[in-house]
């Protein structure tokens, strides 16, 4: 029976509401709703519906923005464009914006990237923009994959002041360790699936972290930033989940 659970629960995707209250969060912003997708994995074991099924449940939220946190195919490159022809389908009022994880530069940095931009999503690997609205605004940036790829998290800060309200993706959460700024506010990442098979949602044999258990899922209060790490949307191998359910991540900012 469980060993069932295990095989359907893949297909149980949930949406996870995750409210951010802060006093840089601009009165314009008070409200914005941010869905966050990641680790979609679109490939033998993700198929092209379950992506489209993913971006009409996204939409369904009625976003403002919607982030992107990488690793969005698997094993084949040939599965890239199709992926980003259904994410070009997100429909948020702001924008969509997207770094890459460590299985986009496995399968293709460069042909992803490209994908990315044909789409009509904001690439932020490695860069950042201001998005505005009524005159008030809050930065999103984004940095390379930690494993895969070199970070350059000035290309967000730079022009980031104390009371600004910066977002960071990062498709590894590990990568917080490493920041050496207090300007960053929000860090949303993927990767860890959640454990993606966990001992009824309390631990993970396996997490693909440095730090264990801490970044698993959920969100987790590094210094001055929060993290909010996602279960993601697909699977690796073995497509299996169990208690950590796929997901897509809502945020709603709130104005402290």
């Amino acid at each position: 029976m469980l060993v069932a659970y295990a095989f359907l629960e893949p297909y149980w995707l949930m949406v996870r509401e995750v409210h951010i209250s802060h006093v840089d969060v601009p009165e314009a912003f008070d409200g914005t709703r941010i869905a966050f997708l990641t680790d979609i994995h679109h490939g033998p074991y993700f198929s092209l519906k379950r992506v489209t099924a993913a971006v009409s449940r996204a939409n369904l939220l009625q976003p403002h923005i919607v982030l992107l946190g990488g690793d969005y195919v698997h094993r084949d490159a040939q599965f890239i464009r199709p992926c980003f022809a259904e994410l070009s389908n997100l429909e948020p009022a702001l924008g969509t914006f997207g770094v890459l994880g460590n299985h986009d530069h496995w399968e293709g940095a460069v042909l992803t990237s490209h994908s990315m931009i044909e789409a009509g999503i904001g690439w932020i690997n490695n860069r950042s923009v201001w998005v505005a609205k009524d005159g008030q605004h809050i930065k999103i940036g984004g940095v390379d994959d930690l494993w895969e790829g070199s970070q350059n998290l000035e290309a967000t800060t730079w022009d980031a002041h104390a009371d600004d309200f910066v977002i960071l993706v990062s498709h590894n959460p590990d990568y917080v360790e490493q920041m050496d700024t207090d300007k960053v506010d929000l860090v949303l990442s993927g990767h860890t699936h959640g454990g993606q098979v966990t001992f009824f949602g309390l631990w993970a044999p396996f997490v693909p972290s440095e730090f264990g258990q801490k970044y698993r899922s959920g969100v987790v209060q590094t210094g001055s930033t929060t993290v909010v790490i996602s279960n993601g949307i697909g699977t690796i191998p073995p497509p299996l989940r169990f208690f950590a359910r796929p997901e897509i991540v809502l945020v709603v900012l709130e104005r402290a």
